[in-house]
């Protein structure tokens, strides 16, 4: 019998502890945030004690030297992020990303709830390092809304103007530009770039937009140093990340894990089902690992790379045995396509078409239909207004790269899989 029996597991928000070192979800416990008081004794002080000793080129300089990239998917460098907005002078907005529209993910709406005030330390040094004059927190919860509105209410060191928000839900409305439009009063959908949101955001102005973990680790460098964020990790990959595990595992929810660490040892330790089928790596723009291509990878970029996979935002789902790794995805994809912003060709024409031939690959095995996603992937990849289009492809290609049996069984009319839905998908979303 399968571990993971419905489309959406119900504790994915649960902090999970391992073997590992806990920087971010250090003493964390379900559904109650730390108090300032709490996290000031833990920390050694409040975060205005580090900013206010140092200048912000010296902070600047704190973030370069610990080699922190962002958590949020792209795994940009944080401190050419900075640089980019900071080299526009001072009067530019920070916003905090925690939308999170990722149905598989749930870590940046735990530390949000949690570890609120962590989350506010990163961004005061951001401010600090900016010269910020308005800030936007977004928030995928009506928890982590209250949590952040609580913990704003006990910090009397945050003076420029701070406004907690709920996010968008559709997917596309947690891409940067989406979300800056968002907060205008435009629709979340992405806008064309050029310009760049660090050189014309919100209203026009140079505007940060940060993940929200990210934001906690630098509110951490700030105050340990970089030499200690590099304490854990490789040395091309310093630092922790949190991981969303969920499907056939005993403990799914969110892990903290030292990058470099080794996939089956993560596995292992969140109760992995030695029979699953898979691993999806990255989420629902990311790609599907086979188990003997697990066995020899680790968490990080340079690890997952030549696999042809990345750790994105911190997703990774065992796909249980006697489930269809095709169906999975054909549906996934569908979705994804009927959440494109379709205001491109690749997204409005491609994705859907692209969708298409892979339902006709899942329902009858057609070669020919194989063939079109191959060239449809082609043309789509790399034409898109945003990042849509390209990860719908890679999500695609890589399911026919990693369940070829599958789709010989599918030829055959003999599934390998049964209908059990294992990839969490809106409600709505997945037919009676």
């Amino acid at each position: 019998m399968s571990l993971l029996a419905t489309a959406a597991p119900p504790e994915l928000g649960l902090p999970r502890t391992g073997p590992w070192t806990q920087r971010l979800l250090a003493g964390a416990k379900l559904a109650a945030p730390e108090p300032i008081a709490n996290h000031a004794s833990r920390l050694g002080g409040g975060i205005t004690d580090w900013t206010g000793r140092a200048g912000p080129e010296q902070l600047l300089d704190r973030v370069r030297l610990s080699g922190l990239r962002g958590r949020g998917g792209g795994g940009f460098p944080t401190s050419e992020k900075l640089a980019a907005v900071r080299r526009h002078g001072p009067g530019s907005v920070v916003v905090v990303n925690g939308a999170e529209t990722e149905p598989a993910a749930a870590k940046d709406d735990l530390l949000l709830r949690l570890r609120p005030h962590l989350v506010l330390d990163g961004l005061l040094a951001a401010t600090r390092i900016l010269g910020a004059r308005r800030t936007f927190l977004v928030a995928r919860s009506a928890q982590a809304v209250a949590a952040l509105e609580t913990a704003l209410r006990e910090r009397p060191d945050i003076q420029i103007p701070v406004e907690v928000v709920r996010g968008p839900v559709n997917f596309v409305g947690g891409e940067e530009s989406a979300l800056i439009r968002w907060l205008e009063g435009g629709p979340a959908l992405p806008r064309y770039q050029p310009p760049r949101v660090v050189d014309r955001g919100w209203r026009g102005l140079p505007t940060l937009v940060q993940n929200v973990e990210t934001l906690a680790h630098l509110g951490l460098v700030v105050r340990l140093g970089p030499e200690w964020f590099r304490g854990e990790g490789t040395a091309d990959e310093p630092g922790t990340m949190l991981l969303t595990l969920s499907g056939a595992v005993m403990a799914p929810g969110v892990y903290e894990v030292p990058i470099g660490t080794s996939l089956p040892q993560i596995l292992h330790v969140a109760g992995a089902d030695p029979g699953a089928v898979a691993l999806l790596v990255g989420g629902y723009f990311g790609s599907w690992l086979r188990a003997p291509q697990v066995r020899d990878l680790s968490l990080s970029r340079g690890s997952l790379r030549p696999a042809g996979a990345n750790p994105g935002a911190g997703v990774l789902h065992l796909l249980p045995e006697g489930t269809c790794g095709l169906r999975e995805s054909g549906r996934i994809l569908a979705w994804l396509a009927a959440q494109g912003a379709r205001q491109c060709g690749p997204c409005a024409s491609g994705l859907p078409a692209l969708a298409s031939a892979l339902g006709e690959a899942v329902a009858s095995g057609s070669e020919a239909a194989l063939a079109r996603l191959d060239r449809w992937g082609n043309q789509i990849e790399g034409r898109g207004a945003c990042r849509h289009p390209d990860g719908a492809v890679n999500l695609a290609r890589s399911a026919a790269r990693a369940f070829p049996d599958e789709l010989e069984r599918h030829r055959e009319g003999a599934c390998g899989g049964n209908r059990k839905l294992s990839l969490p998908l809106p409600a709505a979303s997945d037919p009676p």
